[in-house]
């Protein structure tokens, strides 16, 4: 099992409701090839330097674990879903 962290900025004018779908649809991608262990919302916070006109942003962080056969599938589809989310600003993920 490789452990990977997760982090994703999103636009800070979501509605709580989209915030959650938001939220589901990400979750259930990592589920569907991954364990979650760990997830933290961050909330709000002021941005570094600006994103897509955007002084701030929304903070999540999911730690998970995926098998050794499912890894480059995985983490790819997983890419593929943030790449094509416009509410999604940026992601990374690393290895622990």
């Amino acid at each position: 099992m490789n452990e990977y962290e997760n982090v994703i900025i999103i636009k800070p004018n979501l509605s709580k409701k989209e915030l959650y779908e938001l939220k589901s649809k990400v979750e259930n991608k990592i589920n569907e090839f991954a364990e979650i262990t760990k997830k933290d919302d961050l909330g709000i916070k002021k941005l570094a330097y600006e994103i897509r006109k955007n002084k701030e942003g929304h903070y999540l962080i999911y730690e998970f674990k995926i098998s050794d056969d499912l890894k480059n599938k995985a983490i790819s589809e997983i890419e593929r879903l943030y790449r094509i989310t416009d509410e999604i600003m940026k992601f990374i993920i690393v290895k622990k």
